[in-house]
């Protein structure tokens, strides 16, 4: 019996959205697989500097040329503070090293939103610019928060006079520790363009110690001052307010 032509649209139809939804899911297996990080307990870990209480270390990633890094430190700052800091868009300019532009974009909410920034370079490399989707948990009882921060290069246009970074997976896990706080920090991520080595061991190093101090200072500033805490009814941490005077 022969088929149809619509017997055979259907057909085709069928085809490409299996097509499609293969496409899709390898998508996002290709994307959850970039975005793992070394554990933070793995062995193979090396210190490369230790600062009063702060200790930077790297480890080799597969598949790329350059090395991820944890920094770990107690900064003297309550965890309210800390992510008054974090909830800021453009605080980025305040604390991260060498990062000299950052807003938020798009309709994002505190668990998930977006941000652009740039780091700037030292002449002749080019300044390299990132767009980061920013997911952010915590949980009541362990008092534990953790963000997560992924390349999405492709949500807004690059500029000519910037490298766009399209690799980059950073974790961010606080846990207070009285009026201190503990803070883990580990990131790898892929510069793009050919880049000096030692531009890159600066890179690694200088900047998560020079940022976690200078983090440490900005939290203590007036203007990050009695902020709280808020969690849902399961608690969740649901968002981060400024208390009443």
């Amino acid at each position: 019996m022969r088929k149809t032509r619509a017997h055979r649209i259907t057909g085709w139809a069928s085809v490409i959205s299996g097509l499609v939804c293969a496409l899709l899911v390898s998508a996002l297996a290709a994307a959850t697989a970039r975005a793992e990080l070394p554990a933070e307990d793995d062995e193979a870990w090396t210190l490369r500097k230790e600062a009063d209480h702060i200790r930077i270390y790297t480890i080799d990633q597969p598949d790329s040329s350059f090395k991820a890094f944890k920094a770990v430190g107690v900064l003297d700052a309550p965890i309210e503070n800390l992510m008054a800091v974090m909830i800021n868009p453009g605080s980025c300019v305040e604390w991260v090293h060498n990062c000299t532009e950052s807003y938020g974009f798009g309709k994002g909410d505190f668990h998930d939103r977006y941000a652009y920034s740039v780091n700037d370079m030292p002449w002749p490399v080019t300044d390299r610019d990132y767009v980061l989707r920013i997911r952010t948990r915590g949980d009541e009882t362990s008092g534990e928060i953790v963000m997560d921060l992924n390349a999405t290069p492709n949500q807004r246009a690059e500029s000519s006079s910037r490298v766009r970074v399209d690799r980059s997976d950073t974790l961010y896990r606080f846990t207070p520790e009285g009026d201190k706080t503990r803070m883990v920090w580990v990131q790898h991520t892929d510069p793009n363009g050919s880049l000096p080595g030692w531009l890159v061991n600066a890179l690694l190093v200088d900047i998560p110690l020079r940022s976690m101090e200078e983090l440490e200072r900005v939290a203590n500033l007036d203007r990050y001052q009695s902020y709280r805490l808020v969690y849902d009814e399961n608690g969740k941490l649901a968002g981060v307010s400024r208390s009443e005077p």
